[in-house]
């Protein structure tokens, strides 16, 4: 009798194991919080000094899974969202999954397909070419953030297809609904393609919003509160090339043109005017990342922005000169220190807010024609 407990419970034991070795799955939880104090040469006309959450990257807290189907094919999920490390309050218009709440599956010959708020497919390929997108942040985004590589605003009700890697070649499409009756009322699309081959990489992105942003009719659709532009139709065209070396430094150079058509509102200036018919946006950026050590980097960028903006009331012309540098050095895998400086020139007549300079990370727009921004900061993942 012992010996037949004893076949059975071994038996049972197989049996559970079988399953499990089936049906593997994890969760990570993983986040990181970046907190510094900023100063601001010009805000309003004043110095100022703030602690400030967020700029290398945002502060974050996320969860993702996975779950393997057999067959090279798994399910998985991603929950993160953005918060203020100052007072503790979310981020992305309190969305409580902000940065990402989307559920999909991968599959090692097919691709991976996922469903939800996430990444367009220009923030994911083409905007790592660019300082804000890669390791400086937002002290290296273009005025306005006006082609979103700092991430700005991430579309709602997405299906995205992200394809595998074949001969350094990778491809990647999202659709964002409007959720409404009027399909392309409020809506977001996108796709973008990358190479890399050895130490040179590359990357082509195209994307579109149809009557999106925070004052839109539509705000269950594709892009509404943390938009940068209340529009009826946007459009960024995106390229970029990059060359790494053996120990990991880069240089990279990047392009965007953003057209705005119809804008009636801009996240970063509350006095746009009125009337206005397009804003055409030209980005030009070289930056670099040098590693004086494994543990001690020094990065920068600078970049020329040229826009036609026109009107009721004629045409009119701007641009802006901005650098950016920066040093960072590793106290350990998960926790680094930095410092960094940004300063921008701006030259336009609108006779509205997009007149000042107003760094991404500022304390507010420059009362001048010039605005620097430094920063001292602690990294802490985990």
């Amino acid at each position: 009798m012992k010996k037949t407990y004893l076949a059975t419970a071994v038996a049972l034991v197989a049996s559970l194991t079988a399953g499990t070795a089936y049906a593997q799955s994890s969760v990570t939880l993983y986040g990181a919080m970046d907190m510094g104090v900023n100063f601001t040469s010009n805000a309003h006309g004043n110095h100022a000094f703030a602690m400030v959450s967020g700029d290398t990257q945002e502060s974050s807290f996320g969860m993702k899974g996975t779950e393997d189907l057999g067959g090279g094919l798994s399910a998985l999920f991603t929950l993160e969202n953005g918060f203020n490390g100052d007072n503790g309050q979310l981020n992305e218009g309190g969305r409580l999954f902000g940065r990402g709440a989307y559920v999909g599956l991968a599959s090692t010959k097919a691709g991976t397909l996922t469903l939800g708020r996430q990444n367009d497919a220009t923030v994911d390929l083409w905007s790592p070419f660019t300082g804000a997108g890669g390791v400086i942040g937002d002290f290296s985004a273009h005025p306005f953030d006006n082609d979103n590589a700092d991430s700005d605003f991430r579309p709602n009700n997405t299906v995205k297809y992200v394809s595998p890697v074949f001969a350094g070649l990778q491809a990647e499409a999202t659709y964002g609904f409007s959720n409404s009756t009027g399909f392309a009322n409020n809506r977001n699309y996108s796709t973008a393609l990358s190479y890399t081959m050895g130490g040179f990489s590359a990357a082509a992105a195209y994307m579109k919003t149809n009557n999106g942003g925070a004052q839109a009719p539509n705000q269950s659709g594709a892009l509404t509160s943390d938009a940068v532009f209340t529009a009826t139709s946007q459009q960024n065209i995106d390229a970029g090339v990059k060359w790494t070396f053996a120990d990991n430094s880069n240089v990279a150079f990047a392009y965007s043109h953003t057209d705005v058509y119809n804008p009636i509102a801009n996240a970063y200036v509350a006095d746009i005017g009125t009337g206005w018919d397009a804003w055409k946006f030209n980005n030009f950026e070289l930056n670099g990342q040098y590693y004086v050590s494994p543990a001690f980097y020094l990065a920068g960028s600078a970049a020329y922005t040229n826009a036609h903006f026109n009107g009721d009331s004629g045409d009119s012309t701007a641009n802006w000169i901005q650098v950016a540098l920066m040093a960072d050095y590793s106290l350990s895998k998960r926790t680094s220190v930095y410092v960094q400086g940004a300063w921008q020139h701006a030259n336009s007549n609108t006779g509205t807010g997009l007149d000042q300079p107003d760094i991404v990370g500022s304390d507010g727009p420059s009362t001048s024609k010039n605005q620097f921004v430094g920063r001292v900061a602690l990294v802490q993942k985990f």
